[in-house]
């Protein structure tokens, strides 16, 4: 789903309200992490995630944001 990212999934109504909590959510943590919220938080827990939930979709958007600029600061793929 890249070319239009989860915004354009949206617009063509294939993400139900669970799925736009969390994409908004990790799009906020990937680009703006020092602006999420306890509001965040709670947009997410009003979806149904728990404390675990939302542990587990951080740990996994911060693992592969981490991961990319590791790859993106030592020129991977860029040959």
């Amino acid at each position: 789903m890249r070319e239009g990212g989860w915004h354009e999934a949206d617009r063509r109504g294939l993400l139900d309200g669970r799925d736009r909590a969390m994409l908004g959510y990790v799009e906020k943590l990937t680009l703006r992490p020092y602006a999420v919220t306890r509001e965040d938080l709670d947009a997410l827990r009003a979806e149904g995630f728990d404390d675990t939930g939302i542990l587990q979709v951080n740990l996994i958007a911060s693992f592969f944001n981490y991961i990319n600029r590791v790859a993106d600061g030592l020129g991977v793929g860029q040959e």
